[in-house]
């Protein structure tokens, strides 16, 4: 298995991962892949496209429903969650504010 040191230490510092073992964030940065969006990259698009949940890694991203601006993301936090657990299509916009890397976890694994 490659190493992905990078990942492994990023997603260390998330609190989302604070309670798992070292061993265990290896696991999952082996298990999914990394998602890397550029500035103004659409990830989901409302009614269009999803199916994943995206953990951020770094960077920021912009949900906006019908043109408009209602929150942001920062590291740490994640976003498709709601399409995953309940296999809807997303009712936002979710563009990256800026370089935008994500982990990427497919519906089917969550």
């Amino acid at each position: 298995m490659p190493e992905r040191p990078d990942i492994v230490e990023s997603l260390s510092r998330l609190a989302l991962f604070a309670d798992l073992s070292h061993t265990q964030i290896e696991s999952i940065a082996h298990r999914f892949d990394e998602a890397v969006f550029a500035e103004g990259e659409r990830v989901l698009r409302t009614g269009l496209s999803g199916g994943a949940l995206y953990v951020i890694i770094e960077g920021e991203a912009v949900v906006r429903i019908e043109g408009t601006e209602r929150a942001w993301f920062a590291p740490g936090e994640f976003f498709g969650e709601i399409g995953v657990l309940l296999d809807e299509l997303p009712n936002a916009d979710v563009e990256a504010k800026t370089l935008l890397r994500c982990l990427e976890i497919p519906g089917a694994q969550v």
